[in-house]
């Protein structure tokens, strides 16, 4: 239970210093290939025939798997977890009819490191999917989500 309190309090403040307001833009450069702009200037092109850049849904799986990865490496770094190398594997499934949502989604951890506990892992990724994923928690709350978590120890 003191573990739980410690990790309670190590979090506290845990993105604290996001903004609630967010801007970017989306420009039109030809046919259907738009380039996408953060306030901070990094550009994301995106093309629905996944020529010239990546289609918006891929896109948007792959910010799941971003921010989740964040929080994981975060808290788990926070639980003093010793990771060498971390990997999420991301299939998803879509709604056949427009609009074409994610119907579900599986996520595959693979995390190397020492000592490596399945429990602060799970742990871990429990509070990203729950607490601090603002990209999982602003998709359809019907949206089914799988993980399974593949550890690799390394050498001492």
């Amino acid at each position: 239970m003191a573990e739980l309190d410690n990790l309670k309090e190590e979090l506290k403040g845990y993105k604290a210093k996001i903004t609630p307001a967010t801007k970017a833009s989306v420009t039109w450069s030809r046919d259907l290939v738009f380039a996408g702009r953060t306030p901070q200037g990094y550009d994301l092109d995106f093309d629905a025939n996944a020529q010239w850049g990546c289609m918006p849904t891929e896109a948007l799986l792959l910010s799941l798997g971003g921010c989740m990865a964040i929080d994981i490496v975060s808290i788990l770094k926070k639980m003093r977890m010793e990771i060498s190398a971390f990997q999420i594997d991301l299939a998803a499934e879509r709604n056949p009819e427009p609009p074409q949502y994610f119907r579900s989604v599986e996520m595959v951890f693979h995390l190397a490191g020492k000592k490596l506990d399945p429990r602060k892992i799970d742990r871990a990724i429990s509070l990203s999917r729950q607490t601090y994923c603002s990209v999982y928690n602003s998709l359809r709350p019907d949206l089914t989500l799988t993980t399974r978590t593949i550890l690799e120890e390394t050498p001492s």
